[in-house]
């Protein structure tokens, strides 16, 4: 590798570092069980595939941080006084190849500012992920960054090569959308989700590949003014309407010579991850965002404690819940017991009915659920879940206090 190589490799690959939605789950075998370079399912070759998507090794870049737009939050912006750098379809086909081959990543993450005009850059970005696999046999996994702006034939040209999708929304609100980054359009960016999302349905019925790993997004958190309950409204559209495999919640980090619109500091880091726990309580655990809202004051999240004990604390009325005989659906809004938990307690009480110490054998979280519960041989005494003091018994660590 040159050193004119390599100077653009820490230019693009430090770009890229910005966008969180950069995820390898779901993925299925290329090359129709066959073994290729780069394949997933080689003699060899670990991979972490997580429930959550969290990302494995790949090689995550920009094609180019030269950008036309001038989104205020983006180091790459078109008026931002940065170094910039630019790849050949050529050159990220041969760090690709050759960061596989010594055994460095397990695939490509690629996206790209906005060079000549969205048609030539998403152009650029398929031919990569084409060349891959047409010319080079490569079956690792490809993510690609859509722009929502190119031609709709060059972004399916895409998802025939690509594992995954991401087209970035970037802001919560229109309103946000239009007064930070007025170059793009959030109408335009659902629409091609919807065209996406189409299109994965439409391989799925027809068994062929499309995005076979579905589509991402990624939201900005902390830039403008939008509370969390906005935050999560957005989220559970895109879901709902667009078949979204995840959306991607990345804390606002300030910039150099950054617009006075921005703020001067970033959120807290807490933030996102609340986000993500009530992401993951949206889509798994039949909770809806105004019930998710509700445990915090004025439309955010209690940073203190996760979402679901929020709103526990707030919804005390409602337990203990007896897990002998407690629907699936009141189960998982039980603070410490997950889906897997409540499903293994659905099966074994089938056969016996359920004492203390065989949820203790369930569930790693009896600890916080404890106060929630009533089991064949336990139910809380003095109504715990009354107790002014139960949310500080709950989050202080069982090393330093009994909990009841």
């Amino acid at each position: 590798m040159d050193d004119a190589l390599i100077e653009k490799l820490g230019i693009l690959a430090d770009a890229a570092k910005y966008d969180a939605s950069c995820a390898s789950s779901g993925a299925k075998p290329r090359s129709g069980g066959k073994e290729g370079l780069g394949s997933t399912t080689g003699a060899g070759i670990c991979h972490a595939y997580t429930p959550d998507g969290r990302c494995v090794s790949l090689l995550k870049i920009l094609l180019t941080n030269h950008c036309l737009f001038d989104c205020v939050y983006c180091i790459n912006r078109r008026s931002s006084n940065v170094r910039r750098a630019r790849f050949t379809v050529a050159e990220v086909v041969e760090l690709t190849l050759g960061f596989y081959k010594r055994n460095c990543i397990e695939g490509l993450f690629l996206s790209s500012g906005i060079i000549r005009s969205p048609d030539h850059t998403m152009e650029q970005m398929m031919l990569v992920a084409r060349t891959l696999r047409r010319d080079h046999g490569f079956a690792g996994y490809i993510h690609l960054k859509t722009i929502p702006e190119a031609s709709p034939w060059l972004i399916e040209q895409a998802g025939l090569w690509a594992d995954r999708l991401s087209i970035n929304l970037e802001l919560p609100t229109d309103h946000s959308l239009k007064a930070f980054a007025p170059e793009k359009n959030g109408g335009t960016i659902k629409a091609v989700m919807g065209q996406v999302n189409e299109r994965i349905v439409e391989a799925k019925e027809e068994r062929r590949r499309f995005s076979p790993a579905g589509q991402s997004t990624q939201l900005i958190v902390g830039a403008d003014d939008a509370t969390d309950r906005s935050v999560l409204e957005t989220s559970g559209t895109l879901y709902q309407r667009y078949g979204l495999r995840r959306v991607y919640y990345s804390a606002f980090s300030p910039i150099p010579e950054a617009s006075s619109v921005l703020p001067v500091k970033p959120p807290p880091l807490q933030r996102e991850n609340r986000l993500y726990q009530a992401d993951w309580l949206l889509r798994y655990y039949g909770f809806t965002v105004e019930e998710i809202a509700s445990g915090g004051e004025g439309g955010m999240l209690d940073l203190g404690i996760d979402p679901k004990l929020a709103w526990a604390l707030k919804n005390r009325e409602r337990f203990p819940v007896d897990v002998n005989r407690a629907d699936r659906e009141m189960l998982l809004r039980v603070p410490g017991l997950g889906a897997r938990a409540v499903d293994k307690i659905l099966s074994a009480r089938r056969h016996t009915r359920l004492r203390m110490e065989d949820l203790g054998r369930l569930s790693s979280g009896l600890r916080r659920a404890r106060p929630f519960l009533i089991a064949a041989d336990y139910h809380p005494v003095g109504g715990l879940t009354d107790r002014l003091d139960l949310r500080q018994r709950l989050v202080t660590p069982s090393s330093q206090l009994s909990l009841f």
